[in-house]
């Protein structure tokens, strides 16, 4: 049974079974009064539950057109950040777990992660091309601050001079600055902070578990100080939640350090339409009807289209003016624009190398 509750500090309202599942529960009223809530009771916090994740392999590989990247590396899976349109939600489901409060709660981590890439690293036919950190979930998620698994892998590419991108909404990953300010200086890391808005009553609701924004425009800086190429992704992008703040989102992070920046559009895939109905209903529901609307015009009538290179934009009238106010917010900015599966930091590859293992040692070349 899932009846939309709204629990502090959580963004999904339900817990619905995952698609995959072969039984479903509904809510309906047996006639003792099982559905009549105590108005005053508070409803019990969902607690995180930690799970080890002994994955044989940590690099995944993609090939899709409009990705910035052809791997990537997920210490984690799911995310306590808990922000209600997360696209990855929908992966949870391959673990029987739901797209809603499990994946807030249900934390899978890489629990030999280190050592799984360093194998990967060293296995002969590895080729080196940049690893993007955070491509599904964030990298530097609450629970990261105890487990450390991303500092290790951090740690890791350092030795083998392997370079990395990541993209996080995470401010404890100014923890991680001796490592990246070293990375930074060969050319071997750039970072992308995920700025949704500015507006904090927004942000309590839409990414509960998430830095503030002002911690995320104090994360570029610090960065951008440090050296670390830093540049900002406006996404997603809400019609009628957060769409407004576009131009002063762009300047703000232009004046934060950031060097670039690119946007996406609000995703929707599976279940995530329901989740974020529910929301929409709980939070602002005099708007629901015209979010959805303008959602809906920019997906061909649905709540979402999953074509190739439309699907982070949209389109249509909407989905046209917001790719014109972001290109001209940026360029007023001076900042250069991230779009589609360009990449914009371009990072050295040559100068990976393999250090020796541990006893073991280099030869010596006497002529």
């Amino acid at each position: 049974m899932h009846r939309p509750t709204h629990h502090k500090s959580r963004g999904a309202l339900t817990n619905p079974a995952s698609r995959f599942a072969d039984r479903h529960a509904v809510d309906f009223d047996d006639g003792w009064g099982s559905l009549e809530a105590d108005p005053a009771a508070e409803p019990a916090r969902p607690a995180t539950h930690l799970h080890a994740d002994p994955a044989r392999r940590v690099i995944s590989r993609n090939d899709s057109p409009d990705v910035p990247f052809s791997a990537s590396i997920n210490p984690y899976k799911g995310c306590s950040h808990g922000c209600i349109y997360c696209f990855a939600r929908p992966t949870h489901e391959y673990l029987d777990h739901s797209v809603g409060l499990d994946f807030e709660t249900e934390i899978y981590y890489k629990s030999h992660a280190a050592e799984r890439f360093e194998a990967e690293l060293r296995a002969p036919g590895y080729r080196c091309t940049p690893i993007t950190l955070g491509a599904n979930t964030d990298p530097y998620q609450p629970d990261e601050k105890q487990l450390g698994v991303t500092r290790a892998l951090l740690a890791v590419a350092d030795r083998f001079n392997q370079p990395l991108s990541i993209v996080t909404k995470g401010a404890l990953i100014t923890r991680d600055l001796d490592i990246l300010t070293r990375l930074a200086e060969r050319n071997l890391v750039s970072v992308y902070m995920s700025v949704t808005s500015l507006d904090n009553a927004i942000k309590r609701t839409l990414e509960p578990r998430a830095a503030s924004p002002t911690q995320r425009l104090r994360a570029i800086t610090a960065l951008h100080d440090a050296g670390v190429p830093v540049g900002a992704l406006v996404a997603p992008i809400i019609p009628m939640i957060t769409d407004h703040e576009l131009e002063t989102l762009v300047e703000r992070v232009a004046a934060a350090g950031a060097e670039s920046a690119g946007y996406v559009m609000l995703r929707l895939p599976h279940g995530i339409k329901h989740l974020f109905r529910e929301w929409l209903a709980e939070h602002y529901p005099q708007r629901a009807e015209h979010v959805m609307s303008l959602i809906n015009q920019m997906h061909g009538g649905r709540d979402y289209d999953s074509a190739w290179r439309t699907r982070m934009t949209g389109t249509g009238v909407y989905a046209e003016l917001i790719a014109r106010r972001f290109r001209l917010a940026c360029r007023r900015a001076g900042l250069a624009e991230r779009s589609g599966s360009r990449r914009r930091f371009a990072l050295d590859t040559a100068c990976f190398s393999v250090p020796p293992a541990p006893g073991e040692q280099h030869t010596l070349d006497l002529g």
